[in-house]
């Protein structure tokens, strides 16, 4: 499955009602706040930038805001919302595309990074952050905490939700370190809505050797965006990397 043809016309419709808890002010409003006071006054630019769940209330605030977007129909949603003077977007990959100009804040929210099917393409997209950035700017990333020790032998198939209108399971590709997300949602009619999305999972101690390799260096760590403490319990992480002021 190629990222644009899962992220089609349908599904970028479909995409902010799907997740309208991802929408509700008490999870924007602490990722806005956040990555307004990480821009210090400069500009920030949002990889995978997607109908806008938290460009459109960041540029709101006054930060300047550009996009990233791989998939054209998630940027006609955007373009519903806000147009391209108030937040521009630069349609391509977030591993290669380039936007214009130098960015204090470049960021990457609800586990997007692992839309990147290989290695190879996460150290990538480290490494056009740091194009981007200014020296002793930062790039943040919102991403899970994978499983452990994950399905047992024998087993492919995990439940990660199950509630009324939704059930969403992965099924594993171990020796990959590969899922793939099967999102189901229905209603009281007979018919279900499937949508399916590939990932590649990634440790954190992992995600750190990324930076490191790209130049960055980890700054804090912790489990939400209102700070608090991550734990070996905590189940997803938000992660704040800043490149030197020297580079």
């Amino acid at each position: 499955m190629r990222q644009e043809e899962i992220w089609d016309a349908d599904a970028a419709q479909r995409y902010d009602a799907a997740h309208a808890g991802m929408f509700d002010p008490g999870v924007v409003g602490p990722t806005v706040d956040r990555l307004a006071a990480l821009a210090g006054g400069g500009r920030a630019l949002e990889l995978a930038i997607g109908t806008g769940r938290i460009a459109v209330p960041l540029a709101a605030r006054g930060v300047p805001v550009t996009g990233i977007e791989l998939s054209a129909a998630m940027i006609a949603e955007l373009r519903t919302k806000v147009d391209e003077a108030h937040v521009p977007v630069v349609a391509g990959d977030m591993a290669t595309a380039r936007a214009p100009g130098e960015y204090t804040l470049v960021y990457l929210v609800f586990n997007t990074i692992s839309n990147l099917l290989s290695q190879a393409d996460q150290v990538a997209c480290f490494r056009n952050a740091v194009r981007h950035l200014a020296a002793g700017g930062c790039f943040v990333i919102e991403l899970w905490v994978p499983e452990l020790p994950g399905p047992p032998p024998g087993q492919q198939v995990v439940v990660f939700t199950s509630e009324p209108g939704y059930i969403g399971l992965d099924t594993y590709d171990v020796a990959n370190q590969q899922i793939v997300s099967h999102h189901f949602r229905f209603d009281e009619s007979r018919r279900a809505y499937l949508s399916r999305s590939p990932h590649r999972y990634i440790w954190p101690a992992e995600l750190d050797l990324m930076a490191e390799l790209a130049g960055l260096e980890l700054e804090t760590r912790h489990a939400d965006w209102s700070g608090a403490e991550f734990t070996g319990e905590s189940r997803s992480h938000v992660s704040v990397y800043r490149k030197s002021t020297a580079a």
